[in-house]
């Protein structure tokens, strides 16, 4: 299998309003092969979407490197970037946020194609009707309908389309069901799963419920406070998985059984601030195990056998 995407080392600080630093991702290393979804996992705040702008340069990273098909997105200029944009694209949390309100559906599907000078008016015009189509948004009425007229999940189908009509290798889907109730959320999953088979796409896709990571994804990062914890290929980890963080994770799944007897590793405290936050390592002050060592020295990611890495002394 080809590798498309390489992230080497990566960081991303930013400054606060008090001249904090704030380090938002801190070191963070992973590849995904051709063809394939890497899942990354963790609660909110945890660097997640921060790795997904800067693997696109939507947003520069503080230290590190992006390759691209072997190259470094970060050493690229403008015009360079700018070809680099039609292999790489996003689709954004909030499908109502993330469509201009002033813009018809086809006036938001057909924008990329106009930006990179794609075709005439016609072949636009056709191009957009093609991926309307591929997205279940077959009625070319809803070219003039406005996104305030459309419900969540028709509204995340055009911000999948906007994002398909340039022809992308590559998409960072960030949290791309987390705002859509239940049963569209099965709708757009199967829908992106049918897309990645035809199209031959590649996923990083970002997400706070690992049972969705595990619908979709072929690997799996797990991160907590910049830092990755663990990382396998889905079979080993959701049947293997050993770090604390990761086993609080599978627990927090709800059960459909009424009476859950499973034992649950509870939490205490609140994930702690990404201010300088300590020579140890980022759990260690709500893990149930964690001993001196793990507050006084940071655990490297080590490789235990079969692509299976965990971040942890205890281990």
């Amino acid at each position: 299998m080809k590798m498309l995407v390489e992230v080497n080392n990566l960081k991303k600080y930013f400054i606060n309003p008090s001249q904090d630093v704030v380090q938002a991702v801190d070191g963070v290393s992973f590849s995904i092969d051709k063809g394939e979804t890497l899942g990354l996992v963790g609660e909110s705040g945890c660097g997640k979407t921060t790795i997904g702008r800067c693997i696109l340069r939507l947003i520069e990273c503080t230290d590190g490197e992006v390759l691209f098909e072997g190259k470094n997105i970060k050493q690229l200029n403008n015009y360079k970037l700018r070809l680099l944009r039609k292999k790489m694209q996003i689709i954004f949390q909030d499908p109502f946020s993330s469509l201009d309100p002033r813009k018809t559906v086809f006036e938001l599907v057909s924008e990329p194609l106009l930006i990179h000078r794609l075709g005439d008016r016609k072949a636009i015009k056709d191009k957009a009707l093609e991926v309307l189509k591929s997205v279940g948004l077959e009625k070319e009425n809803i070219f003039s309908k406005y996104p305030h007229e459309l419900d969540g999940g028709r509204c995340q189908r055009v911000g999948i389309a906007r994002a398909l009509c340039i022809g992308p290798k590559f998409i960072v889907c960030d949290e791309p069901i987390s705002s859509l109730d239940v049963s569209l959320q099965a709708q757009i999953l199967n829908l992106l799963m049918d897309l990645q088979e035809r199209l031959s796409l590649t996923y990083l896709f970002i997400s706070h419920d690992i049972s969705v990571v595990k619908h979709i994804s072929n690997y799996v990062v797990v991160m907590y406070l910049g830092k990755i914890m663990e990382c396998a290929k889905k079979d080993e980890l959701f049947n293997h998985h050993l770090h604390p963080y990761t086993n609080a994770l599978f627990e927090a799944v709800p059960s459909p059984l009424l009476k859950d007897k499973r034992e649950r590793t509870i939490l205490i405290g609140d994930v702690p601030t990404p201010i300088n936050p300590g020579p140890g390592c980022r759990f260690a002050g709500r893990c149930p195990i964690s001993n001196e060592k793990c507050r006084m020295s940071q655990p490297p990611l080590v490789d235990i056998g079969n692509k299976h890495k965990v971040a942890c002394f205890r281990i």
